[in-house]
């Protein structure tokens, strides 16, 4: 089931290529229908957001858009240990989230005062899965990072089941600042926030995970409206040395097999042994698993170990595979961290298990997948900012750099960036002289 690869071996070398390859995510067998949907809503509006809810989640909703959903009164309902849970993560991840804050700067040199001026956006969409599966952590760790940054409106869209089963996303949604819910799911909700129809408010930014057919959209309609990424399946590295207990390893690789058969569960390790008995844990820990088929398929697919001599090159290899999510399990997590810069989160040590992470710990799970950690980050408050480059010169200031400006705009042939100087002071000599702008 867990594929084992020695490093210095053409096996190895075509695994890791193979992983390192895996965000080429190909939408081709999904994006003829998105464009479709995306076409309709944008010319139709409701009517086609309706129709394809309709269509899809087997339900029709009236009404599309929820301001006034059950808030405290959701949360109450819950039994007091998710009640609890819940009110604990959103503490938690709303005091991390508020060091990330930005408050711009300014500063002033020889008379020019440059900075930068920090607004949050006006409206964004936080998208959350429904139907089945409910996911209220996503709707906490996406919509809070946006309320704690100022954004204004933040509209959630799930396709809800207009049951009971509906209090728990009613919950997260007053936990985290929501004000106003999309009752729809798919690619005609991300049509909708990106657009505008009659009943939905076009936003600015949309964040959060989906299936293909959400992915998909968000990449469609980036530039009519920001997105954070285009999310593939969750994946984890593992780097265990040979103190690490194989037993905690493979739960841990299984706890995110089970997300989703597409998912991928890697290993570094730097011994044989230790690669046979984590393959042994997960064949044994599988058998009691609830979710058996799913994180099967996941680990026949997806997982591997990869075997390597030091701790240099298992920063290598981790570096290439640029996780989602890296547990170290090893001795001194922290300097095994220094060497790898490619992680969207890294769980330091055998007591810090990758759930923590996606509940209570504080900071998103919303985190790049597919390699994109190279150079994307966790959601974060920043992502929900705007900024403004702010420029004001005196009279002495322009003056003083008058000369090189212009010079600069002719060397680029631009004369009319150099008289736009020139013509505030008097004359040709003026700009040598403190006697003001030319009025």
């Amino acid at each position: 089931m867990l594929s084992i690869h020695i490093d210095g071996s053409d096996d190895f070398a075509l695994a890791l290529t193979r992983i390192a390859a895996r965000g080429e995510t190909d939408h081709a067998r999904v994006e003829p229908v998105v464009r479709t949907i995306l076409a309709d809503v944008a010319r139709e509006g409701d009517a086609a957001v309706l129709r394809y809810t309709a269509q899809f989640d087997k339900r029709t909703p009236n009404p599309l858009v929820l301001r006034d959903f059950p808030r405290e009164d959701a949360l109450a309902k819950l039994p007091s240990a998710a009640r609890g849970a819940m009110e604990l993560a959103a503490a938690r991840i709303r005091a991390f989230h508020e060091h990330q804050r930005d408050p711009g700067f300014r500063y002033t040199t020889d008379g020019v005062t440059l900075g930068t001026r920090v607004r949050p956006l006006a409206r964004v969409g936080v998208y959350a899965p429904g139907g089945k599966a409910r996911y209220p952590s996503s709707v906490l760790m996406s919509a809070i990072p946006a309320h704690v940054a100022g954004v204004r409106d933040i509209l959630l869209a799930t396709p809800l089941a207009g049951d009971a089963t509906d209090e728990v996303l009613f919950a997260a949604a007053h936990l985290a600042g929501v004000t106003a819910i999309l009752d729809s799911g798919g690619a005609q909700a991300i049509a909708a926030m990106a657009y505008g129809t009659k009943s939905v408010p076009r936003v600015d930014k949309i964040v959060g995970p989906g299936n293909a057919y959400v992915a998909c959209a968000k990449r469609l309609v980036f530039g009519a409206v920001d997105i954070d990424g285009v999310a593939g399946p969750s994946e984890i590295l593992v780097v265990a040395d040979d103190e690490a207990d194989p037993r905690v390893v493979a739960a841990d690789l299984l706890s995110q097999a089970e997300h989703d058969e597409a998912a991928y569960p890697l290993l570094i390790c730097f011994s044989e042994s230790m690669a046979h008995a984590v393959a042994t844990e997960i064949e044994q820990q599988l058998q009691r698993l609830p979710r058996q088929a799913i994180a099967r398929a996941s680990v026949s697919a997806n997982a591997a170990a990869f075997v390597v001599s030091t701790r240099a090159r298992a920063g290598e290899v981790a570096n290439v595979i640029a996780a989602e999510h890296l547990s170290l399990q090893v001795r001194a997590p922290e300097a095994m961290l220094d060497q790898i810069d490619a992680v969207g989160a890294a769980f330091l040590g055998p007591l810090t298990p990758e759930a923590v992470g996606d509940y209570v710990a504080g900071p998103s799970h919303v985190l790049p997948t597919g390699g994109t950690v190279r150079f994307g980050s966790p959601l974060g408050v920043y992502d929900f900012y705007h900024r403004t480059s702010i420029l004001s010169y005196t009279v002495d200031a322009l003056a003083k750099q008058a000369d090189a400006v212009t010079t600069f705009a002719r060397l680029e042939g631009l004369e009319g960036h150099a008289r736009a100087v020139e013509v505030r002071f008097p004359t040709e000599t003026s700009s040598h002289e403190t006697n003001g702008p030319h009025r």
